[in-house]
């Protein structure tokens, strides 16, 4: 499961272009740059190709589907970590979402509920611990999984093995065809982020540090629900 969500982790989120200088305790630099540069090469030799054919081959209506399809596969975790985070508005959205995509909207094949304006908001254990006032601690690249830090490594590992999906997969049998629809997933928003992805790449002074910046803030954002932060795109609305 985090191979499969972890595709796209090296861009969580994006400014639009140049450098974005923001202080970040990377105490293990030389490490994460040299992880840094292996998940380059493998995006740029195979997961963006990858990602390229199929928003190239797969019809838009398709790609929508595996979007919403995987995100409606998430709302239980959605809303474990909004009740953890004591949200009850977010957790409410949260369940209204996965019970109207998933009854209306075809099994969340459709999303049924953003189309009445309940947006998808993403939330996961490391903005929980966020939330509860944990550090970030220092950053850390994850090989494959991309920017990440010591708080948010944490978060992966707890939403990982506390995913009821997960759990009624292995359960049933299906783990394998849960890990496809996530990997499925993972290249659709891979997809999605092409023109921000080629352009920070084009215009970066350091992509590395940006790279660095631009998900501390992110994760800042989004433990802040937004508020008080600087204006950053979200890679999923992205289009190629």
């Amino acid at each position: 499961m985090l191979l499969a969500q972890g595709l796209v982790a090296p861009a969580v989120a994006a400014q639009p272009s140049g450098d974005i200088s923001v202080k970040v305790y990377d105490p293990i630099e030389p490490v994460n740059r040299f992880i840094f540069g292996f998940n380059d090469i493998l995006d740029r030799i195979l997961i963006g190709p990858v990602a390229r054919a199929y928003h190239a081959v797969l019809p838009e209506f398709m790609q929508n589907v595996v979007r919403d399809f995987t995100r409606n596969l998430k709302s239980p975790l959605i809303m474990a970590n909004e009740a953890l985070q004591g949200d009850g508005d977010g957790f409410g959205r949260a369940f209204g979402r996965m019970m109207m995509n998933t009854t209306v909207g075809l099994g969340g094949l459709i999303d049924v509920a953003g189309m009445h304006g309940i947006p998808y908001e993403s939330e996961d254990f490391g903005q929980t611990l966020g939330v509860w006032g944990v550090g970030a601690g220092p950053y850390l690249v994850l090989p494959v999984l991309g920017p990440s830090n010591l708080r948010d490594t944490a978060g992966l590992v707890v939403d990982a093995v506390a995913d009821p999906v997960s759990e009624v997969a292995d359960a049933t049998q299906r783990d394998e065809d849960l890990q496809w629809v996530r990997i499925f997933g993972a290249i659709d928003s891979r997809a999605r982020s092409e023109n921000v992805i080629s352009d920070l790449r084009r215009n970066s002074v350091d992509y590395y540090a940006s790279m660095r910046s631009i998900y501390f803030q992110s994760r800042n954002a989004a433990i802040k629900d937004g508020a008080g932060t600087a204006n950053i795109p979200d890679y999923d609305e992205e289009t190629p």
